[in-house]
């Protein structure tokens, strides 16, 4: 069964509160299996964790596979590439290889650079009676919409039960054109978290964690079938939820 763990934690704490938990479930999964396989987001959370993981002692990273929730296709010299921005904050900071970093293509059109990823992603291993790749450790996003990775809500992905990797060309938040994963992948996760702070944060988090609004709000339709799902969220985010936490 899944489990649902909200972390109300001081604003100034979350950098540091993140990356250890992150490096603390880097270090139980090597210790378990052998390697850790990761599926990163963009945003504020990329930046908190580039700027706080380097110095975390301990961490094998040469047993670390960094993979992508969801990408732009956009250049990677472009300013909204997430995989330039956990090359410009790992590779050479730490012992993470370069090639442990799984890019999506670029060049290909989007849905070709689905197809690949998909690929890429079907070498993860799957685990404790799965039958998809499974993930020790995903870190999701919430837009102001619910929406998380590359899924928005009232999208046709939400219904995808098959595909791992979708390509998506229309999305309502620029650029159009993206790769995400899928909830068939997501939610076969063996832990997943997310980030949220602010009050700005309040009325969405209220509506994902405690609403009636599952269908509507992608971020709510992230359940875990066996494992644990983590909200790190600050007072002002939490300012709105209903239950004791």
């Amino acid at each position: 069964m899944s489990s649902t763990k909200v972390h109300i934690v001081a604003t100034d704490k979350i950098p540091s509160t993140i990356c250890d938990f992150v490096a603390d479930r880097s270090k139980s999964a090597i210790a378990e299996r052998g390697a850790f396989y990761i599926g990163v987001s963009g945003g504020s959370a990329a930046k908190l964790l580039c700027q706080g993981l380097p110095a975390i002692q301990g961490v094998q990273w040469d047993k670390w596979h960094v993979y992508f929730c969801d990408e732009r296709l956009v250049p990677f010299d472009n300013p909204e590439s997430t995989y330039t921005i956990y090359k410009e904050g790992l590779i050479g900071k730490t012992s993470l290889p370069l090639e442990q970093i799984y890019a999506i293509k670029p060049e290909l059109s989007v849905e070709d650079a689905a197809k690949d990823y998909a690929d890429k992603v079907s070498k993860v291993p799957t685990g404790d009676g799965r039958d998809k790749p499974t993930f020790d450790l995903l870190v999701l996003g919430m837009g102001p919409d619910g929406h998380t990775c590359s899924l928005f809500p009232g999208h046709k992905l939400l219904q995808e039960t098959s595909v791992l990797v979708a390509p998506i060309s229309d999305s309502p938040k620029p650029p159009p054109c993206r790769v995400t994963l899928t909830y068939p992948v997501i939610n076969a996760a063996r832990s997943a978290m997310f980030v949220s702070a602010g009050a700005g944060k309040a009325d969405m988090l209220q509506r994902v964690l405690e609403g009636k609004e599952e269908p509507s709000l992608p971020a709510a339709r992230v359940k875990l079938h066996n494992g644990e799902l983590h909200w790190f969220i600050d007072q002002p985010a939490a300012g709105k939820l209903q239950a004791k936490y």
